[in-house]
Formats: structure tokens, sequence, C-alpha cells
């Protein structure tokens, strides 16, 4: 417990929450009625969206979702609840890191600065994160110390980036929040079809976490490469997954990144073709609404493209891409049956390579 304990002062999460929430811009400006009621617009169509998710995906899991919540939050808000899952998370890597050091044990006073600075970092990080998500499933938040989550975790839909994307995109409000919360929704089912999914990316996470701190020599030479690849532009080459981790790698590294990669590319793209699947019965202003987020970062200026590739932002987009276009074509094959048996363990997971070409996982299920 003491050794967790220390673990966990490496990064001090509270400043982390309230760096956050210090620096996060400002949102739409908003009266209590309009807060108000853009709640109540947001849980209706998170409630409406669950049946819809069940008659496309097929999966039972959308019949009883009672062991996790939907929560309506600001831009501090979900910057705290991430702090908490990041603690859940980084756990085990902190762990090994206060394990592996060498040398005398930190002192109170040089752990409690040195977590200050980290706790600072990440603030600053998630204030620029906080305005850009506009919703996020969190399946750990229930295995932090003293959570009050549900057993399942909790869906977080952030009301200010809903309200100032849907504005911006001067789209239907209504059609807007149910298009989000389709996505999002999917993901609570996707977690709850697979209810061994949470404990598997745990273990995919601590197993990329050791390998990092097990090669913790060679991480400062590769974060001056990184830093160096960064600067200089002219080369024109862009590191697929965002410039730290892409070089952060060894083939160990790279074999845990690939399978992280794939399982968010599943489910992220498997959302986004649910996301896709309505038609104009549903949502009347679906086309333009696909039309005009599509459109959007296009017009995003030089600072957050680089913020974003540091991030790994943009390949988290490629996610979408490459995991619809699995999905797409898995179902064209297989239905939406054959595409379900991705829920049953981990084993059925697809790898990095049949993300690419789907061909390789339909041979594999014998499908």
């Amino acid at each position: 417990m003491e050794s967790q304990q220390q673990a966990q002062s490496l990064i001090n999460w509270e400043l982390a929450a309230s760096t956050a929430a210090r620096l996060a811009p400002p949102g739409p400006v908003l009266s209590p009625a309009q807060i108000g009621k853009a709640v109540d617009s947001l849980r209706f169509s998170a409630d409406i969206s669950v049946p819809h998710v069940h008659d496309i995906t097929g999966l039972e899991a959308a019949r009883d979702l009672r062991d996790s919540h939907v929560l309506v939050v600001d831009r501090a808000s979900w910057a705290k609840a991430n702090t908490q899952s990041f603690a859940v998370m980084l756990q085990p890597a902190l762990k090994q890191m206060l394990d592996s050091r060498r040398g005398p044990a930190m002192t109170p006073a040089a752990a409690a600065a040195s977590g200050a600075i980290t706790g600072s970092q990440l603030g600053a990080v998630l204030a620029f994160l906080s305005s850009k998500v506009l919703g996020q499933y969190d399946p750990f938040a229930a295995l932090a110390p003293d959570s009050k989550a549900p057993p399942a975790g909790r869906l977080l839909l952030v009301a200010p980036n809903i309200i100032s994307v849907e504005r911006e995109l001067n789209v239907d409000p209504d059609d807007f929040r149910l298009w989000v919360c389709l996505h999002e929704q999917t993901h609570r089912v996707q977690f709850a079809a697979a209810p061994w999914l949470r404990t598997h990316m745990l273990e995919e996470i601590e197993r990329l976490s050791a390998n990092l701190i097990g090669n913790v020599d060679s991480i400062m030479d590769r974060a001056t490469a990184a830093a160096r690849s960064l600067r200089d532009r002219s080369s024109g080459a862009v590191p697929g997954r965002g410039a730290i981790l892409d070089l952060l790698q060894n083939p160990e590294e790279k074999a845990s990144l690939s399978h992280l990669t794939a399982v968010m590319s599943l489910l992220e793209g498997h959302a986004n073709v649910v996301m896709d699947a309505v038609d104009s019965t549903l949502i009347p202003s679906v086309k333009t609404i696909r039309q005009r987020f599509n459109a959007r970062g296009k017009d995003r200026g030089m600072i957050e493209k680089f913020i974003r590739n540091i991030l790994g932002l943009d390949a988290k987009m490629r996610q979408y891409s490459d995991g619809a276009k699995f999905v797409r074509e898995v179902v064209a094959v297989a239905g939406m049956e054959g595409l379900n048996r991705v829920w049953e363990s981990a084993e059925k997971l697809p790898t990095e390579a049949e993300i690419h070409d789907s061909k390789l996982w339909l041979e594999r299920m014998g499908l």
C-alpha cells in the first residue's frame, strides 16, 4: 500500500485537475436556463440512442446498461475525471518506475516537487484536450480508490464542446446531439458486450509501460531525436501515431503499441459505423452534419496542428477511418453477426495488420 501511495505521488493529480480547470479556454456563454435545457436535451439524446445502437449492432448488451452512468459535464469536470482514470491506468507504470530507480530514495520534498511539475504538465495537456472532446466512455473510473463511479464506469458528454461545434457547423442541435450520442453510447455498449475488455486493455497498457521503463536508459536519446524531428519540418515526414509515441519503441514496445492501436481502431471505427448507419428518417439533417463535421479539420491553425501531431490526435482520426473500413468490409462479407465475434474474447480481436486487410481476420475466424 505504501509503495502504491509513493507511486501515485509521482504525479500530483489534484494539481493536474486544477491546472486544467484554470487553463481551459472558456466555453460558449449560456444563461442558466440554456444550460439546463442543453443538459436535459443531451440526457434525452443519450437515452434514446441506446435502442438504435441495439438495432444497428445486434448486441444484446445494449438492452441493459444499468451498471454504468451517463454524465453531462463541463470542461473542468472532464479534465478531473480523466486524472482519475489516468491514475488507474498509470499506477503499474508509476510503481515500476519507482521500483527501478537507482540510488537513494527520493525525499518527500523532492517527490512533492517532481509530482507538482508532472501534474502541471499533465494539466496543461488536459486543458488543451478539454475543449476538443465531445464525449468519452470511461471504463476505468470505477477502479480508482474511493471512486463513486458505478462498476462499469461512466459516459461523459462535454456539453460546452458539443454546443460550440453545433454552432460552428450551423446544424440542428437536436440532430447533432443524437448523432454524437450514437457514437459515444456505442463505446458504452462495446465494453458491456465484452466485460473482459477493460482488464485486457489495462494489461496491455501495463505491458507497454513496462517495456518503456525497462528500456529507460535509451528513452532520453529517443526523446531528443523526437524533439529534433519536430523542429526539422523540411523533410515533410510526419510520424504515424504522433511524434513522441512513434519514436519511443523498440520491437517489444512496437508490438504492444501495435496491439493497442488495433484495439482502438476497432472501437473507434465500430462506433463511427454505428454513427453513420442512421439515415434521414432518424436524423433528418445527418448528411449535412457529416459533410460539415468532416470538413472542419481543414480550418485548424498551424499551432493546433502542431500540438495535435505531438499528442497523436490526428492519428486518432486515422483510427476512425481505418477501423471503420475494417468494420464495413467485415459486415459486407459476414454480416453484423460475424463482426460481433470480436467481442467474444481477446484472441478474436483483430491485429493491426488485420485492421488494414480484413480478409486476414475473416480467414482466421473461418468466415
